[in-house]
């Protein structure tokens, strides 16, 4: 695939770039392993003031930047900006706790006292040179809740971004080095995919991180797992949102909407199938269909548009083949189900909702990576928990009831890295955030995830001489 900036809604490519050669990537890596050794030895108090001086420039930047990622990716303007004022906040947040997050740990000393030990303590050092293999649909916000906290730990990052969001790769190398981070603390690799593998293997390199598909996380965990280096994989998803009657079936309805249509549908922890009791399932329907079809598709710039296109001709491509297929074979579409009329340039496609959806459909076992749901009917608790589970993935799920004990039940019981009762998931700093089975392991966010990437190292005093 082309390094290169094409805009989703024309099909227009707007820039090509040059994929760095074996000399540029060594220069790249060299000055990364400086930099490693440099980044041990100092103090958060400098990290911090570094991190909350790009926190500020990205406010500065916060209307440039959010139409660089619309131009490349197709999201909507105002969630352009809302995704880069997130990052922002992020970056704060770790600037102003990971010292905390990272502090010494001191065992009591009579729980330690039969090792010989006259005091022990645990104390988290950084690893070193991350590389992190980066998506496009949260072009900045994917890449600053891995940054932040890896630099704030003292690592150094290298990006690997994918291939139509350069120009936002670009940009957040900029950023780091314009806040005074020092040179090869956060570095972007323009590279394609085939030039991983080796940059991975380089002995100078301590770990990875990857957010993206199976497929691609299937890949870099072998490479990793041969070289014995730490990886983090957050996966593919295709969330169950689960209504019971006890809901407030009004308000799901329309939070469904937004859950499923997040980012123009193109979201791992959005949710993906409408699981929902037959008690309230046809009035969920009927609100959930008014909703989805209500939404304005057209130009991302422009004010007022809800979806915005797919980030690619494949993406739409494999969207239309997953609705076709299940169509084929006896599902209906309340709403969508086609690309839109009279946005012939792009690639767009219209928010849909599918029902009747069977176990012989793809889209049943398979991510939908696009706006378009899934609505299951059930007649209970049991039923709706085995159905959520019958996935490969567990990246997060969403339960409606007020009911504590079906609430409880359903902690106890879903396989998943996150469960959002009575709302819709999101990605926060201070929760750690990541999945279970074939939606990956390890965690972002939160103290779980800025330790992902820290030797946990004990220290251990005898008796003084």
């Amino acid at each position: 695939m082309p390094i290169a900036t094409v805009n989703p809604a024309t099909g227009e490519t707007l820039q090509t770039f040059e994929a760095l050669g074996p000399e540029g990537i060594e220069v790249r890596l060299a000055a990364a392993d400086e930099a490693a050794r440099k980044s041990r030895g100092t103090g958060f108090a400098e990290r911090a003031r570094l991190m909350e001086r790009a926190a500020e420039l990205l406010e500065e930047d916060l209307d440039e930047i959010a139409r660089t990622v619309t131009t490349e990716m197709g999201k909507p303007l105002a969630a352009a900006r809302a995704e880069a004022a997130k990052c922002a906040r992020a970056m704060r947040w770790y600037a102003r706790h990971a010292e905390e997050l990272l502090a010494d740990e001191h065992p009591a000393e009579a729980d330690v006292r039969d090792s010989g030990a006259r005091a022990a303590r645990v104390v988290y050092r950084p690893l070193g040179v991350v590389l992190a293999v980066m998506p496009w649909n949260f072009p900045l916000w994917q890449v600053v809740r891995f940054a932040a906290p890896a630099l704030m730990a003292g690592n150094v990052g290298l990006l690997k971004h994918a291939s139509n969001v350069p120009r936002t790769a670009l940009y957040l190398e900029e950023l780091f080095r314009r806040a005074g981070w020092p040179r090869g603390c956060f570095q972007t690799l323009l590279v394609g995919s085939g030039a991983i593998e080796g940059i991975l293997r380089d002995p100078r390199v301590a770990a990875a991180t990857l957010t993206g598909s199976e497929p691609a996380g299937r890949s870099v965990a072998a490479v990793a797992g041969d070289e014995v280096k730490k990886t983090v994989l957050e996966l593919g998803g295709s969330d169950p949102y689960v209504v019971l009657p006890s809901a407030d079936v009004a308000r799901a309805a329309r939070t469904a909407v937004t859950a499923r249509t997040q980012n123009n549908g193109q979201s791992c922890i959005a949710a993906k199938r409408f699981i929902v009791h037959r008690d309230v399932h046809d009035e969920f329907a009927a609100r959930f269909t008014e909703g989805m079809a209500a939404l304005r598709v057209g130009d991302p710039m422009a004010d007022g548009t809800d979806i915005g296109p797919l980030s690619s001709e494949r993406g739409r491509a494999d969207l239309e083949e997953l609705v076709d297929d299940a169509v084929r074979l006896g599902a209906s579409a309340l709403c969508g189900g086609r690309r839109p009329e009279g946005l012939d340039r792009g690639w767009f496609y219209e928010p849909t909702v599918l029902t009747g959806v069977t176990p012989r459909m793809r889209i049943h076992r398979e991510e939908a990576f696009g706006p378009v749901a899934s609505l299951y009917r059930v007649d209970d608790l049991d039923e709706a928990v085995a159905l959520a589970n019958d996935t490969p993935f567990g990246l997060s799920s969403n339960l409606w009831t007020r009911d504590e004990e079906e609430q409880r039940r359903f902690v106890r019981d879903i396989e998943a890295g996150g469960v959002y009762v009575n709302g819709m998931t999101a990605s926060h700093p201070a929760l750690p955030f990541g999945g279970v089975k074939r939606s990956g392991y390890g965690r972002e966010l939160s103290g779980h995830g800025i330790r992902e990437f820290c030797n946990a190292t004990t220290v251990w005093y005898g008796a003084e001489p």
